[in-house]
């Protein structure tokens, strides 16, 4: 889904943009491999006789006429792991207020967390969520309860609003979720992946730590592709500022654009043949783009795993 099918431009209210996304997601699923496919949300399952009749729900009975059960965590299908980069270069590009046309990558990885929890709801799936930049900020096991979403949805709701100037060290908190995560998951993990070159194999390392422990791991590179990727940027002079070290450089960008190009361009080749060395999903994700290959990317996994 294109963020400009999205009627209101100004974030209100996360939980309703995301089913947006994710209807506008499904909308399209039928000119795609996934036709078929089933997102359908269900609470409650019929009785079945000799079942203990604790968990009915009378209420719907009452207007149905017909034994249902509630469903809890133990009967979901899929536990899954969300993992959102919050150090300062994430905050980039810079907006004064985060609104679905200008996002900065953590914006647009929360609204993305949010689809991605919105349509494990509707598969009965379980999630849960951890934050980190220079601390581990938020660590949520996976559970299937609608409170328990309200609770993550509001996690991700403050990333809407909040500001880093942290640096951090990726592999430090991922192999803190590794010990944390016990049960066989599918993680997903949002980072820009500006890691210290020294830091590439711990980063590395890390990630086979989750491999080990048996979890499917789909890494989302984050990334602005018009200025990160293309270097778009008119030809004054520009002064580059590091929001992680405060390290500053003034340039004329002309100058170095197809340097810089070749560089990016052979360090995203680098992290394709790393991750497929590691037998990890690696899907890098344009934050101007929308929603669909991130969507796209669970229902894969997802099918890996039924």
């Amino acid at each position: 889904m294109n963020l400009s099918e999205v009627k209101s431009s100004e974030i209100k209210n996360l939980d309703i943009l995301a089913k947006q996304v994710v209807e506008g997601f499904i909308t399209g699923m039928h000119k795609s491999p996934f036709h078929g496919f089933s997102v359908e949300f269900s609470e409650h399952k019929l009785y079945n006789k000799g079942e203990s009749t604790r968990h009915i729900d009378w209420k719907l009975f009452a207007k149905t006429e017909k034994l249902y059960t509630k469903k809890y965590e133990e009967e979901t299908n899929l536990r899954c792991h969300i993992i959102i980069d919050n150090s300062a270069s994430m905050h980039y590009p810079i907006v004064k207020k985060q609104t679905i046309n200008t996002l900065s990558k953590v914006g647009y990885s929360a609204i993305a967390a949010a689809a991605l929890m919105e349509i494990l709801k509707r598969q009965r799936d379980a999630v849960g969520l951890s934050i980190y930049s220079d601390t581990y900020e938020y660590y949520a096991p996976e559970k299937g309860s609608e409170r328990h979403r309200s609770m993550l949805l509001h996690q991700l709701e403050q990333l809407l609003v909040s500001t880093s100037k942290a640096q951090t060290e990726t592999y430090k908190y991922l192999h803190e979720i590794a010990e944390k995560v016990h049960r066989r998951s599918l993680i997903f993990l949002f980072t820009d992946m500006f890691q210290a070159t020294k830091e590439e194999q711990a980063l590395f390392e890390a990630l086979r730590h989750l491999k080990f422990n048996k979890h499917e791991v789909v890494l989302f590179h984050t990334y602005d592709g018009e200025t990160e990727f293309n270097f778009n940027f008119d030809n004054s002079p520009k002064n580059f500022v590091d929001l992680e070290t405060g390290k500053e450089i003034n340039v004329y960008t002309e100058n170095i654009q197809e340097k810089y190009q070749e560089l990016i361009s052979n360090y995203f080749n680098e992290l394709k043949n790393k991750c497929l060395q590691y037998k990890i999903d690696y899907v890098p994700i344009d934050i101007r783009n929308g929603y669909n290959e991130v969507l796209t990317s669970y229902l894969i996994s997802r099918k890996k795993n039924m």
